[in-house]
Parts: C-alpha cells; sequence; structure tokens
C-alpha cells in the first residue's frame, strides 16, 4: 500500500494516529494527529512532533525489532491536561503505526474513584473509632459508672447519627447522579414551595434567634417538587447554621432573562462572616468544607451543596455562589421557566 493508501486508511479512524517510516520521518498522519501535534509534521523527524522519551523509544523499539509497544503522553492545551495511551506496532517494511488514545476521562474518573473511597473512609473512621473506644470503655472500666455510662451513651448516638447522615447523603447523591440527565417535567409553584420549607425550619431558626424573611413573586418551573424542596432546604438551613445569630436570612424570587431564555432566580442571603473567595470554586465539591470541624459540629457531611449542583443540574439551571468576608454570602439558584 502506498502512502496514498494509508492516508485513506487513517482518515478513517476516530483518533489521532500516524505512520512513521523507520524511526526518522513521518511519513502519513491524519488530521486528528496534526490537531494534536501541530502543523508541518508530515516528513519530519518524530522527535520534532513527539516530545515525549517513552514514545519515541516505542517508536525506535518497534522499527528495529518489531512487536507491540505501549507508551503513556501527557500534553497540555489551553491549560487543561490531557493524557494519551500510545500503541506503537511493526507494520512490515520498516513502517511503524502509531496510534493515540485519548484516556484523559478515565485516568480522572478514576482518580475520583480513589479520592471518594479516601474521603468515605476517613468519614467514617473517626465515628467508628470512637464507637469502639467507647464501647470498650463501657464494658470494663465504665460498666459500673451509671454517670459515665449516660455520658458515653450520649457520645456513641451523635456518632451513629453521624454516620447514619453520611450514609443517606450518599445514597441520595447516588441517586441524583443517577437522575440526572432525565429532566422533570412536573410543574412546581415555587413561591408555596419555599413557605413550606421556611415552616419547616422554623424551629432551627429560633434556636439562634434568627428569622426568614421570603421576598418577591414565584413563578411555575418544571421540575422535581421533592428534590427541589431538598435544595432549598440545604441552602436555607445552611445560612441559618452558619450566618450571624439573630440575623434575617433573605429568599429573594425574581425573573430574570438568561442566555435560555426566562429563568427564575432563587436567593439565599446571610447576614454570617462570609467566606474567602479562595474557596468559593471547590465549595460544591464532595466532602469539600471551609471550616471541617465546624462543619462536622453542626451535622454536615461535606455533601450537600454537591447534592444541591446535581439536582440544579438535572433541573437544566445554575448554582452561583457570591460572597465577602464580613458581608455575609448569597447562594443563588436559577431555574429556566420553559
Amino acid at each position: 500500500m502506498d502512502d496514498e493508501g494509508f492516508s485513506r486508511v487513517l482518515r478513517g479512524l476516530p483518533m489521532p494516529a500516524m505512520l512513521v517510516e523507520g524511526d526518522d520521518r513521518i511519513a502519513v498522519c491524519n488530521p486528528q494527529a496534526v490537531q494534536l501535534l501541530g502543523e508541518g509534521i508530515l516528513g519530519r523527524n518524530p522527535a520534532m512532533a513527539v516530545r515525549t522519551p517513552a514514545v519515541l523509544a516505542a517508536i525506535s523499539a518497534a522499527s528495529k525489532s518489531g512487536g507491540v509497544h505501549e507508551a503513556r503522553m501527557t500534553t497540555r492545551r489551553d491549560g487543561q491536561e490531557q493524557i494519551f495511551q500510545v500503541t506503537v506496532s511493526a507494520q512490515g517494511q520498516g513502517l511503524v503505526l502509531c496510534v493515540f488514545r485519548n484516556v484523559t476521562e478515565e485516568e480522572q474518573a478514576g482518580a475520583m474513584r480513589r479520592d471518594f473511597v479516601a474521603n468515605v473512609s476517613h468519614e467514617l473512621r473517626t465515628p467508628l473509632t470512637a464507637l469502639m473506644g467507647f464501647i470498650e470503655t463501657l464494658k470494663h472500666a465504665a460498666k459500673d459508672d451509671p454517670k459515665a455510662r449516660d455520658m458515653f451513651l450520649g457520645i456513641m448516638e451523635q456518632e451513629a447519627g453521624r454516620m447514619n447522615r453520611l450514609i443517606r447523603d450518599l445514597l441520595q447523591l447516588s441517586r441524583v447522579e443517577a437522575e440526572e440527565r432525565v429532566r422533570p417535567r412536573e410543574a412546581v409553584k415555587v413561591r408555596p414551595l419555599l413557605e413550606s420549607v421556611i415552616a419547616t425550619l422554623r424551629p432551627v431558626a429560633e434556636q439562634t434567634g434568627d428569622s426568614v424573611l421570603l421576598e418577591g413573586e414565584g413563578a411555575v418551573v418544571p421540575g422535581d417538587a421533592d428534590q427541589l424542596t431538598q435544595v432549598f432546604t440545604n441552602l436555607i438551613e445552611n445560612a441559618i447554621k452558619y450566618g450571624a445569630a439573630g440575623q434575617v436570612v433573605r429568599v429573594t424570587l425574581s425573573v430574570e432573562e438568561t442566555v435560555r431564555g426566562p429563568a427564575l432566580r432563587v436567593e439565599v442571603a446571610d447576614q454570617g462572616e462570609g467566606i474567602d473567595p479562595v474557596h468559593l470554586p471547590r465549595l460544591s465539591e464532595r466532602f469539600y468544607r471551609v471550616d471541617s470541624h465546624r462543619s462536622r459540629e453542626m451535622g454536615g457531611t461535606g455533601l450537600g451543596l454537591a447534592i444541591v449542583k446535581h439536582i440544579v443540574s438535572r433541573h437544566r439551571g445554575w448554582l452561583r455562589i457570591e460572597s465577602t468576608p464580613g458581608e455575609g454570602s448569597r447562594f443563588s439558584v436559577i431555574l429556566p421557566l420553559g
């Protein structure tokens, strides 16, 4: 097969590929390879296009001794790292085929799974260690001490509740992620829904002397009432818990134009100490906390805003977070009206 024939074959591949003659000239490449490695690579030495020693070594080995070789290549484009698995195989007559498979998403998914397992293990290990320690104490040193027994049982109840909340939120997050691509179609009246959420949270607000003020006219949005209830319960409860004592939490509804058409904005604003801007991009990540100790004391699992983000995404909406240290925070959910 001549170069034109090889060129037709490579153009049919859905991934970057090039044919190297010997180990010193790129004889054929497809458009994807040009996009990946740069213009003007045809006819040049592979070292001028590929700057990864492992890939060049695989090309040399395949050219000299044949066989199939694997190498890993990392590139950076527009500030984003991309990872390629490069398969280098001898094709006879001194020709070597190089195929570049983008495995970035696979690598990221693997890293996310490892981080998730590590985070869950860490979150469960602390209460489990406490429970095991208290059980051991109750079996021996404190078994005849009613006062110590009652104190330890109270702490054990708190730790068990913490694990229960974590497992509940993990299951909820799993369900939300599974449904994220299915857009809900139920007609939801948002203002009555918010009134119900605020009424439910009134006892929580009264504990810190807070009040919740609902302003603006609502609208009807296509959505899942139960999931939207969970979103606004989470945001308003967070505003109550992490804002200043005796504050007014303002929940404001407004209709605005967006690039996707008219949408309802629900803004929850507190009068707390605010959040350092460095934390804002990561607030909706799983298990990310600005203040880990305070969050755990308040009963937080570190999954609430991650659940909110996925529910809002399912509704084809946006979650926006704005905060100024010393001036409070504003969490806005923007939901399309159609």
